[in-house]
């Protein structure tokens, strides 16, 4: 449902009952029918001397609410008669927050000063004030499972706990987000606080601490920045590494959100933590943003298995995923100019060693273990006269392969850090990516080309151009067919390494600035400009055929729309509006298979057996007569409730004179039944008995003979309906169960007649030979798992 009215950014939103109150800039208020989506009152108020900036209902207040403004001064209006019921003079501060307490007619305002006010509006009497020291009130909450204690927030983060009976500060909670703190709200009867902010964080606080104190009982956040950086952590494609401009390292979890990790910011150093209190602030600590990062798994739990670089530092930071910290190592080189940064890294395969190039054409290894400079490459301790763009090492630490801004990839033995070959390029490269399974390494390039070199014969063996802007990342998959690259174009492209040729493009609407591949090959991972978010997107080659032709030269690519609220809401009200375009089901997939009805066993399973049960169940007392008429309508029998309504006609009224045909005793099966012969289709008939449970098939199939009020073609009939079913091989279960009822109860009436012989003996061979089919199925499937579970492989 959506709502117009509104000129100008809507600013606030209060839900009333059946009712949405809404406030912009303005100063326009309007209250809208939800239902509906139509304006139930609307009310305008002038900027200058009353700018609404805070909306509450008051509890038992009926249509009843209170609007506060940056003026200072308080409104409360009845909205269903629209009417000014009184004005409260203010505190000479704006309101920037109203919130009910627990005890009625008592609000809480928070102003722009950092004072908060307790006030009773039925009396106009303000009962007890408090002043903040972070600057305005953002959020104000009061707890309700007994303790007296009211929440504020404030812009810097901080939250502050109030006891109301003492009218003092009880605790505080320092930097409980890294921004303002947007909302609080205690749950009701529990002693357990929400809060969230813009750092895209929402956390739960329990208060369980001795003096009133909280700590953190649950969290899901996500980056409150752009992340920058995205890359898969492991072999099973579960674990995504994500750095963002914030500055944080997080690990998204691609099967549920409860297996996220926050690996938090780094730090520059522990020595100048423990003199924090000594002056240093919270953000002079923090380490800039990360800008590339590297991460093994096979001594993560030994020892830090991540290394990340940092926007204007040439010390790099290890983390351990296990750990979920920083840790202790700041892999620096000696003896470098004050100006170098750090550019690239790479960790060996083993996860022993870091390489890492830096700006000033440096390219050092480092232990991990021990965080200790083992050597650089290149003579004069300078590999590329120019900036490090990429560094990469081999599956056996054998080679090494760099790139730098001077146009060169070198390659240089891991071990004795000798160079063997230079390859000149025709452009300077922008990054570099090893796939270490095929020895295939891509370079993007400055001119927005992709150049793939493979190590072993050390020569260009692709070049791909079609991008028309910097390649920001790319990827290989896991077989190392496909490179999957991303640029400013805004376009994500797949080139196939064995063609030459690309194979799949498509355009979104932010740019991607990071992008990576599963190890499984499941799914894609993108981060964006100005997003906050991760986005997956399913390979569609593992779930069918996919044509991989080389797309035209003059390819115009379809843009695709991320996954977002919106987009889902959209889809979730196109698929409700159009049913028909719902995927169904066939009912029978194949002439030569056989289908179940899936109908549950009690509904055939005791055809055979309804003897025994009518006489376990036999009642003990006859029925009673209810002692009143029920108001229900009558309901006919059977499993699908009917109402048995009695039709009045003109004929009814005039005449009371039976027809001859209306004192038949014959069921609308039966009917069905018998106009079945005629058509040749037995589909209503099927589903009239379907609808019956076990009693009522049968009472069904007793009416049959001429004795129950039917008639020996209808014994033939039912046969003909029974072999159509077998015969299309669909509700086998409730062919053979219907069919042996039958036989019960008709075998002596149907070896009298000489054509319902006739037609039993086809039946039969139809029986035989549907279940030799599904016997050899039947045996060769056993075969095949008796071969497995004893076979030695």
């Amino acid at each position: 449902m959506r709502y117009h009215g509104h000129k100008q950014e809507v600013r606030l939103l209060l839900p009333l009952g059946d009712h949405l109150v809404s406030a912009d800039s303005s100063g326009d208020v309007i209250v809208w029918d939800v239902q509906g989506g139509d304006i139930y009152l609307q009310l305008n108020f002038d900027p200058a001397t009353f700018d609404v900036s805070a909306m509450m209902h008051p509890s038992t207040y009926l249509n009843k609410v209170l609007l506060g403004s940056r003026q200072g001064a308080l409104q409360l209006w009845n909205i269903r008669t629209s009417k000014l019921l009184f004005t409260f003079p203010g505190w000479s501060a704006a309101v920037t927050v109203l919130q009910q307490s627990p005890a009625v007619d008592v609000v809480g305002v928070g102003t722009a000063t950092g004072r908060i006010i307790i006030h009773n509006i039925r009396l106009d009497e303000t009962l007890m004030s408090f002043t903040q020291d972070w600057g305005p009130i953002s959020t104000l909450a009061f707890r309700t499972d007994g303790p007296p204690i009211m929440a504020s927030g404030s812009p810097q983060g901080h939250i502050a706990l109030w006891d109301l009976e003492r009218q003092q500060l009880v605790a505080q909670q320092r930097h409980a987000h890294r921004t303002a703190v947007a909302a609080a709200t205690f749950l009701h009867g529990e002693p357990l606080l929400v809060t969230n902010g813009a750092d895209n964080a929402i956390k739960v606080w329990i208060f369980d601490q001795e003096g009133g104190g909280a700590r953190l009982l649950r969290c899901r956040q996500g980056h409150s920045a752009p992340p920058t950086t995205i890359h898969h952590h492991g072999n099973d494609g579960k674990n995504i590494l994500s750095a963002g401009q914030d500055g944080s390292l997080q690990s998204f979890s691609t099967v549920h959100e409860r297996f996220n990790k926050n690996l938090g910011h780094g730090s520059i150093s522990k020595k100048k933590e423990k003199k924090k209190k000594k002056g240093l602030t919270y953000e002079e600590l923090r380490l800039p943003a990360v800008t590339a990062l590297a991460s093994a798994v096979a001594r993560q739990s030994d020892w830090d298995g991540i290394v990340a670089l940092h926007r204007g530092r040439l010390a790099a930071s290890t983390w351990s995923y296990h750990r979920c910290t920083m840790g202790a190592h700041h892999l620096k080189p000696p003896a470098v100019r004050k100006n170098a940064v750090a550019t690239a890294v790479d960790i060996t395969s083993c996860g022993n060693f870091a390489v890492i190039g830096s700006s000033c054409g440096r390219v050092d290894v480092y232990n991990l273990q021990s965080g200790l400079h083992r050597g650089c490459y290149g003579d004069e301790e300078k590999a590329h006269s120019g900036v490090v763009r990429g560094v990469a090492t081999d599956t056996l630490n054998q080679l090494t392969v760099s790139c730098g801004s001077d146009w060169l990839l070198k390659f240089w033995r891991f071990k004795t850090r000798k160079q063997e070959v230079v390859l000149r390029l025709g452009a300077a490269p922008a990054s570099l990516r090893l796939h270490r399974d095929s020895g295939m390494v891509a370079m993007a390039m400055d001119d927005f080309t992709l150049v793939v070199v493979d190590v072993e014969t050390r020569r260009i063996v692709r070049k791909f151009a079609g991008h028309h802007g910097n390649v920001t990342d790319m990827t290989f998959s896991p077989d190392g067919r496909w490179l999957v690259t991303t640029a400013m174009d805004c376009t994500v492209r797949t080139w196939d390494l064995p063609s030459g040729s690309l194979v799949d493009c498509f355009l979104v609407a932010m740019a991607p600035v990071g992008v990576s591949m599963s190890p499984t090959g499941d799914f894609l991972a993108t981060a964006h400009v100005d997003s906050l978010g991760v986005y997956l997107w399913t390979n569609r080659s593992l779930c069918g055929p996919v044509g991989l032709r080389p797309l035209p030269a003059d390819y115009q690519p379809e843009e695709e729309t991320l996954p977002s609220a919106a987009a889902a809401l959209t889809e979730q009200e196109v698929t409700s509006e159009e049913p028909d375009d719902a995927f169904q089901s066939a009912e029978q997939l194949g002439a030569e298979l056989v289908t179940l009805s899936l109908m549950p066993e009690s509904r055939w399973k005791s055809l055979l057996h309804l003897d025994a049960i009518k006489r376990r169940n036999r009642p003990l007392a006859p029925p009673a007569a209810p002692p009143t008429a029920p108001f229900f309508l009558p309901t006919r029998p059977g499993l699908t409730p009917q109402f048995a309504l009695p039709s009045t006609t003109k004929e009814d009224s005039q005449s009371k004179v039976l027809p001859w045909g209306s004192l038949a005793q014959r069921s609308e099966f039966a009917a069905a039944l018998e106009s079945a012969l005629d058509t040749g289709s037995f589909d209503r008939p099927l589903r009239l008995l379907k609808d019956c449970g076990p009693a009522g098939v049968s009472v069904e199939l007793t009416c049959l003979t001429s004795a129950g009020g039917g008639a020996n073609s209808l014994l033939l009939a039912f046969i003909q309906m029974v072999d159509g079913m077998l015969a299309s091989g669909r509700d086998f279960d409730l062919a053979h169960a219907y069919l042996a009822l039958f036989l019960k109860l008709h075998l002596r009436t149907l070896s009298q007649d000489a054509v319902a012989m006739e037609t039993l003996l086809r039946l039969s061979s139809r029986l035989e030979s549907g279940w030799a089919e599904l016997q050899a199925s039947f045996d060769q499937s056993l075969c095949l798992l008796s071969y497995t579970k004893s076979a030695l492989l």
